[in-house]
């Protein structure tokens, strides 16, 4: 059982009880998904896609999938059906595991880091951020790589209000600045 897993059943998952009031352990808000994705802009050469699943592959160590253009946007000179993204979704063991290394490795990586920003939840309880470089995650070989790619972390919860998902990652360790 992964490490975060078990801090979660036996020291998080008590304390949200006490806090909240709640009778019943599934009553509880717990982590869902989480999902890591990156968006590339067409005009790229095609090398950054493979590049890009390579990177968040390592990071994750599941493969990501492409994502296609959904319609049609002149303006961006995008047809449907063209690559736009690379993205990954995570559940069960390698969710936690991840969280655990972004958490305790990757953030206090993060150059000039003050903590993540509390205003990230969405109103239902998930909390979504990004990262402007993908290099803080100690996976990632720095002479391997060839285009610096941004990512966006989005964290599902079974959380009804952002304060109870607010609680959540606060009692997981999630360094939220003041």
């Amino acid at each position: 059982m992964p490490d975060m897993l078990k801090t979660y059943r036996e020291s998080v998952l008590p304390v949200l009880m006490e806090k909240r009031g709640y009778r019943n352990r599934l009553q509880a808000p717990k982590l869902m998904k989480i999902v890591v994705s990156t968006g590339i802009s067409t005009s790229r050469e095609r090398d950054t896609f493979d590049d890009a699943k390579v990177q968040i592959a390592a990071i994750t160590g599941q493969m990501p999938v492409l994502v296609n253009a959904k319609k049609n946007v002149a303006n961006f000179k995008l047809r449907q059906g063209m690559p736009v993204g690379v993205m990954v979704t995570l559940r069960g063991s390698r969710m936690y595991e991840f969280y655990d290394r972004l958490v305790h490795n990757a953030l206090p990586r993060v150059r000039d880091f003050r903590g993540v920003s509390p205003k990230g939840f969405d109103g239902s309880g998930n909390y979504n951020m990004g990262l402007e470089d993908v290099s803080v995650f100690t996976e990632i070989d720095l002479d391997k790589v060839k285009h610096q790619i941004g990512i966006n972390i989005s964290m599902v919860t079974t959380a009804n209000t952002d304060e109870e998902a607010f609680d959540l990652f606060k009692e997981m360790d999630m360094p939220f600045a003041e």
